[in-house]
């Protein structure tokens, strides 16, 4: 063939394309993505040279055009970008890119991790031997007087370099597909892929005569231009089932690193395990990948939306991420800009950010318990929602209750219930002494409790049914109880003796006869240490501990009088029964035979 050059190419190994398969094996559909991108940037440059005036010829119809022969078993993606000559592919495919192949070779043929590692050593246009068994090249450079090239290779060492078939300035990359690779003949799992990966490229995308990308997405106009219609529609393009977000925030730095795109902030349900991997990573217009948890903190992951950066690399590892400096100034950048809006939001209108906080909360709360900084911003907009329906800052409802809930040690005591329906009594006895009960029954409120707790000096959180009223915020008033002592003996050990869980420890102590004869409380810390484990973190090893209760008798309530004064044993027995059954049922702790049992009892004692 006239002037048909052969060659060997120089690696360390017998075979690169074995490795570079192996090493993507688990994400192979990247290959459309890495030649499509190529292909988008031979474009980017001659659209640079012409807007420089070093190019002078008609840039044409710029588009990347996809096409496939099921017959001849090809994929071939063609571009009208700057092209390469015969020497520019000798430079740039066998001695630019396979120097980086034995680098990568080098460094990580004896790691188990390969994954996504290609990109990072110049090997994009390699990634087509994932999929062909021959790869062909038709290239013709932008420059004057330029002659047709082409490239083959068979995935071994071996290649050919010879005179082109190309006609106008560009280049076709041909794969000739192996047997296992036949899929990407099929005509939707190509375009699941373009959609996937190239949805948002700023060059046009032609597949079977279809435009499939957005070549100016919403994220690279400035937020002057925009509409809140725009923004939202842009959101339901992305999430079609989704509801209408909250809000959001348009990102757009350029030091000291590159950084745009738009978070909204979506309606998010008080549930433990919502729904995150919704923010979309970019670089360049290219889509890299939905998990972003080492790109932003995991609590930032409840956001939807999507980040652009080219400071991060189209193929990264993890451990790349994490250590990564440009990353972590991202990831502090986010958070704080988030911080901004939140704060900007609850400035502007104090009322429609709290009508917008049960959508907020467990984000905000997320935040502050994960991130030192968040926390610093975010107590300032915090809301906390008490049992009357208002809802109030930290410093507002510190503010309300500060005399009348400090106890006889100067302790704040933050009573709280996390079930207004079943510690209904329990509110009730508290907001008859004037006391303020806050509402705080999400997945993530025994571990925020914590957290603040641990910011503040003498400040005690106390869910309602710890204890007893008078002790929850203990003070100096003593008040006569009913029983003497002896009577008070007996009446622990009639209820020692009842069919009681072996949990329960009976105690007498003399509480407003407002409150109930019996009261049932729960162990604050080692309950909220269960929830904790329960939901993640906290806990016991990792494990729950059987929680303690407390059955008290109210020795200054008329009840526990009368059933002192009862002559026969089996009339106390039923009394004490019927007692300690309705401070069960004030827990939600009574159920099956047991509550049978407490209805036919009630009926009976008319």
């Amino acid at each position: 063939m006239e002037n048909v050059r052969t060659g060997t190419i120089s690696v360390n190994t017998e075979n690169i394309f074995p490795i570079i398969k192996k090493s993507l094996y688990s994400n192979h559909e990247i290959f459309l993505r890495e030649l499509v991108s190529n292909a988008v940037d031979a474009t980017q440059k001659l659209k640079t040279l012409a807007s420089l005036n070093e190019f002078k010829g008609e840039l044409g119809e710029l588009q990347v055009k996809i096409a496939v022969d099921k017959d001849k078993k090809t994929i071939t993606i063609s571009d009208r970008g700057i092209g390469l000559t015969a020497d520019e592919l000798e430079k740039y495919i066998n001695q630019v890119a396979f120097s980086g192949a034995t680098e990568f070779v080098e460094k990580y043929k004896d790691k188990s991790e390969l994954n996504n590692m290609i990109g990072a050593f110049g090997l994009g246009f390699y990634s087509a031997f994932m999929v062909a068994k021959t790869v062909e090249i038709q290239t013709l450079s932008h420059q004057e007087g330029s002659a047709a090239a082409r490239w083959t290779c068979d995935g071994s060492t071996s290649f050919e370099i010879g005179p082109g078939e190309r006609t106008d300035r560009g280049t076709d990359i041909i794969l000739h597909l192996a047997d296992d690779s036949e899929e990407f003949l099929e005509s939707y799992r190509l375009k699941e892929i373009l959609r996937k990966y190239c949805k948002f490229l700023p060059v046009e995308i032609s597949f079977e005569g279809d435009i499939i990308n957005q070549t100016e997405p919403l994220w690279t106009k400035k937020p002057a231009e925009l509409t809140d219609e725009a923004y939202e529609k842009f959101y339901a393009d992305l999430y079609p089932m989704a509801e209408k977000p909250l809000f959001w925030i348009h990102l757009n730095v350029d030091f000291p690193f590159n950084l745009t795109g738009v978070l909204y902030f979506p309606k998010l349900k008080n549930e433990f395990e919502p729904v995150k991997n919704k923010i979309q990573l970019y670089s360049r217009q290219v889509f890299i990948t939905d998990s972003v948890e080492e790109i932003v903190p995991d609590y930032l992951r409840l956001l939807h939306g999507v980040i652009d950066s080219p400071d991060i690399p189209l193929n990264v590892s993890r451990s790349f991420l994490q250590t990564d400096a440009n990353v972590r100034k991202i990831n502090s950048h986010i958070s704080k800009k988030v911080a901004d809006k939140l704060f900007d939001i609850f400035k502007a209108d104090k009322n429609a950010f709290a009508e917008k906080w049960p959508h907020l909360d467990l984000f905000v709360k997320y935040g502050m318990i994960s991130d030192e900084k968040f926390y610093d911003r975010a107590k300032s907009f915090c809301l906390y929602k008490n049992t009357t329906g208002e809802t109030r800052t930290w410093e507002e409802f510190t503010a309300a209750i500060e005399v009348n809930q400090r106890d006889k040690d100067g302790n704040l005591i933050v009573l709280y219930s996390s079930n207004l329906e079943a510690q209904h009594s329990f509110v009730q006895a508290a907001e008859k002494r004037g006391y303020q009960v806050l509402e705080l029954g999400s997945v993530i409120d025994s571990h925020f409790i914590s957290a603040v707790e641990s910011k503040l000096e003498k400040t005690m959180f106390k869910r309602i049914d710890a204890e007893t009223i008078d002790k929850l915020i203990a003070k100096e008033e003593i008040r006569e109880p009913l029983l003497n002592e002896e009577q008070q003996n007996k009446a622990i050990a009639l209820f020692k003796g009842l069919d009681t869980d072996s949990n329960f420890t009976v105690v007498t102590e003399a509480l407003s006869p407002d409150d109930q004869p019996v009261v049932i409380t729960r162990s604050e810390f080692i309950r909220r240490m269960n929830e904790m484990a329960a939901t993640g973190g906290g806990g016991f090893m990792g494990g729950t501990m059987k929680e303690p209760m407390q059955l008290v008798l109210n020795t200054s309530h008329p009840y526990l009088q009368k059933l002192a004064g009862a002559q026969d044993e089996a009339a106390q027995q039923k009394l004490a029964q019927q007692a300690f059954d309705l401070a069960l049922l004030s827990q939600g702790l009574l159920k099956g035979p047991q509550l049978t049992a407490f209805i036919e009892r009630s009926i009976a004692l008319g």
